[in-house]
C-alpha cells in the first residue's frame, strides 16, 4: 500500500537552511536516509517500477524519509577495466536520451507520494556511472585503449585530476546540468526547480582534486558549477558531494569548499575497509579502532562546520556483512553495531538542535539479489546498492536485513520524539 499524506494536508517547502539546520514545513529536519543510486535506473520499465513502488513503501514503514539517487550516467561500455551503470542519459557527448530521465521522473512522482526528499548527484568522480573520466574521454584526454583497461590508483589520480583543467569537460558536463537542473517531470509536470521532493543538487559523487598540484583548479570549478545551476535553480540547496578530509588533500581545502557562499551544506562520507581501519576479513578485531577512527572523524568536521554555520550530513557510511561474507545469508551484526554507533551522532544532535542533520547509510540493495555463483555485476542482474565495480553483496543492506531494520526503524522512530 502506499502511504501517501493525507488529502488537504499542506504542500512540503522546500528545503532551506538556517542557523546551521536544515529546515523543513518550518522546522529543524533531521533525517535517517539511504543512499539509493539506482533508484532512476530500476525505475525503467514495468517490472522496475513495481520494484521501486515496493521498495519505497519499505522505505517508509522503516521511517527512511531521504534517498540519495544518482540524476545520469555518461557513457557505454567498458571503463577502467570495468563495466558500468547503463543505460546512459548522455551518450555520445551530447546527445541525450529523454527517455532514460522518465525513470528519474517516476522515482521522484513517487517519492513525493510519500513525502521524501531527494539528493541528486549530478555526475561522478569515479567510473561506474562514466563520470569524469568519461568527459575525459570524450575530449582526447583519455585514448579508449587506456579507458578500457583497468587503471593503477596513481594513473586514476593523474587522469582525473585533469578533468579540473579541461574546458571542453566542463563545458560538456555543463550542458548536462542545465538538462537536468532545468527539467521538467514528465509524470507530474512539476518543473525539477519547482520540487520540494528534491532537497539538494550534489556537484558529484565525491570529487576529490585526486593530486595537490589540481586543488586550485578543484576549488574552482566547486564554485563554477554551483553557480550555474543556482543560475537555473535559486531555491535548491547544493552541496559539493565530498568525503571530507579525506578526499579533499588537506582539511583546509574541505574548509574552503564548503565555506564558499554557493554551497548550503556540506557531507563526509567514511569507509573503514577502503581506508585501512582493518586488515582483510578482520572486521571484529578492528571494531574498536574503526568506532574510534570514525567518531573522531566526524567531530573533526563538525567542529570546521560549526565555525561556517552550515549543517553537515553524514552522507556515506558502510561496512561488510561479518567475516567479509558476500553472501545474504551471512549476519550483520558488526554492521549493526557500527552503524548505530554513526546514528548516535544523529541522536545527539537531534537532541540539542545540533548541525548533524542526516545519515545516509550505504545502501539500500532492497529486493534485489546477488546472481548466484558470481561476484560483479553483469547486464541482466539485479541492480544493488553495490555498483559495478564492487563485489556485489559487500555493502547493500536488502530488504530481509532484519537485526539492520530494527536498528534503523528505532533510530526514525526516536527522531520522531
Amino acid at each position: 500500500m502506499v502511504h501517501a499524506p493525507a488529502t488537504g494536508q499542506p504542500a512540503a517547502s522546500i528545503v532551506s537552511t538556517e542557523k546551521g539546520q536544515l529546515i523543513r514545513n518550518g522546522k529543524p529536519y533531521y533525517f535517517v536516509g539511504a543512499n539509493y543510486w539506482y533508484g532512476g535506473v530500476a525505475s525503467l520499465g514495468e517490472a522496475g517500477r513495481r520494484r521501486i513502488v515496493s521498495e519505497l513503501d519499505f522505505l517508509q514503514r522503516k521511517g527512511v524519509t531521504n534517498l540519495r539517487v544518482l540524476a545520469a550516467a555518461e557513457g557505454r561500455g567498458l571503463i577502467n577495466g570495468m563495466r558500468r551503470v547503463e543505460p546512459p542519459y548522455q551518450h555520445p557527448q551530447g546527445v541525450f536520451d529523454e527517455s532514460v530521465l522518465e525513470g528519474l521522473d517516476f522515482l521522484l512522482s513517487e517519492m513525493r507520494k510519500r513525502d521524501m526528499t531527494a539528493v541528486l548527484f549530478l555526475t561522478n568522480n569515479w567510473d561506474w556511472s562514466g563520470g569524469f573520466l568519461q568527459y575525459l574521454n570524450w575530449n582526447d584526454l583519455l585514448p579508449d585503449s587506456v579507458m578500457r583497461r583497468k587503471l593503477t590508483w596513481d594513473e586514476n589520480r593523474d587522469i582525473v585530476s585533469r578533468f579540473y583543467t579541461c574546458s571542453r569537460c566542463m563545458n560538456a558536463l555543463g550542458v548536462q546540468i542545465k538538462k537536468l537542473v532545468g527539467r521538467v517531470n514528465s509524470i507530474t509536470g512539476v518543473a525539477y526547480k519547482d520540487d520540494p521532493t528534491i532537497m539538494s543538487w550534489e556537484l558529484a559523487n565525491e570529487p576529490r582534486p585526486m593530486r595537490p598540484s589540481a586543488i586550485d583548479a578543484y576549488l574552482e570549478w566547486v564554485k563554477t558549477a554551483a553557480t550555474l545551476i543556482r543560475s537555473i535553480d535559486a531555491k535548491h540547496l547544493v552541496t559539493v558531494g565530498s568525503e571530507g578530509e579525506m578526499g579533499s588533500e588537506t582539511m583546509a581545502v574541505f574548509e574552503k569548499a564548503h565555506a564558499l557562499p554557493q554551497i548550503d551544506y556540506a557531507t563526509i562520507h567514511i569507509w573503514p575497509k577502503n581506508w585501512g581501519w582493518f586488515s582483510d576479513t578482520a572486521i571484529a578485531r578492528g571494531m574498536p579502532q574503526i568506532i574510534q577512527n570514525s567518531d573522531s572523524y566526524i567531530q573533526k568536521h563538525v567542529a570546521v562546520m560549526q565555525a561556517l554555520g552550515k549543517p553537515l550530513v553524514i552522507e556515506e557510511f558502510g561496512l561488510p556483512r561479518d567475516g567479509h561474507s558476500f553472501s545474504i545469508l551471512a549476519p550483520t551484526s558488526l554492521r549493526d553495531n557500527y552503524y548505530a554507533s554513526v546514528f548516535a551522532h544523529l541522536l545527539r544532535s537531534a537532541g540539542r538542535g545540533g548541525i548533524v542533520a542526516g545519515c545516509n547509510f550505504w545502501a539500500f540493495g532492497g529486493m534485489g539479489r546477488p546472481a548466484p555463483g558470481r561476484i560483479f555485476w553483469q547486464p541482466g542482474d539485479d541492480l544493488l546498492g553495490d555498483p559495478p565495480q564492487e563485489e556485489q553483496g559487500l555493502n547493500a543492506v536488502f530488504d530481509q536485513d532484519e537485526s539492520t531494520w530494527v536498528l534503523i526503524h528505532s533510530i526514525t522512530a526516536a527522531l520522531k520524539k
